[in-house]
């Protein structure tokens, strides 16, 4: 068995913009894709406090923010930043093809 992710083609590159986010489903699972300094991220699609698309959210700084409340979260980690949110959301590895395409691993 190996560690390597598997990755799922899950739409084209160019559908998310810099500093926006895209929502997708994937294998099951909600997740905002969203690309922040040319890099994309992928995380849980909803906020940890009361549910709102972070696909939605405003991008800076290497956070993005509950369109709702304005918690952030770090697009690396995931962590919880600023209140109200407490608890993180969880990332998944996210890349772009040399097609164009990104693939997305939602599971090990």
């Amino acid at each position: 068995m190996s560690d390597e992710p598997e990755y799922q083609v899950i739409g084209d590159a160019a559908e998310v913009a810099e500093n926006r986010g895209k929502a997708y489903q994937v294998g099951g699972v909600q997740i905002a894709v969203i690309r922040h300094g040319g890099k994309l991220f992928a995380l849980d699609e909803f906020c940890t406090h009361a549910d709102a698309s972070l696909a939605f959210g405003p991008v800076k700084d290497g956070c993005v923010a509950c369109p709702w409340h304005y918690a952030e979260f770090d697009l690396e980690t995931g962590e919880a930043k600023s209140l109200p949110a407490v608890e993180a959301v969880k990332t998944y590895p996210v890349r772009e093809t040399a097609d164009g395409k990104i693939e997305v691993a939602v599971k090990a």
